[in-house]
């Protein structure tokens, strides 16, 4: 199944690598990236903890800055990755930090 996302509910991509993970709030119609977050952010590299801790604060950071842009409800696409560890992980901390999922 294809998920999409609107100018109302934008699309919350999760992609999952071996070390590190990237996420970003996408408006389908516009083809637009409305906010992004990373393991890969100096500040995130410099912090310390396991792969699902790291996560957790991306999916806090992601909240936050989907925030800033006006974004309160999104749509998940987890990329054909279980819904589990880091995933699962990125959906809760958003949810945490505000995000409708």
């Amino acid at each position: 199944k294809k998920i999409a996302g609107t100018a109302a509910r934008p699309r919350l991509v999760v992609t999952r690598a071996a070390r590190h993970v990237f996420v970003q709030v996408v408006d389908d119609a516009k083809g637009h990236t409305l906010a992004s977050a990373s393991t890969m952010e100096d500040a995130m590299r410099k912090a310390k903890g396991t792969k699902t801790e790291l996560a957790t604060e991306v999916g806090k950071l992601i909240a936050q800055r989907a925030k800033d842009a006006g974004v309160t409800e999104v749509v998940f696409d987890r990329g054909g990755n279980r819904y589990a560890g880091r995933v699962a992980a990125i959906a809760a901390a958003a949810r945490e930090g505000g995000l409708t999922l």
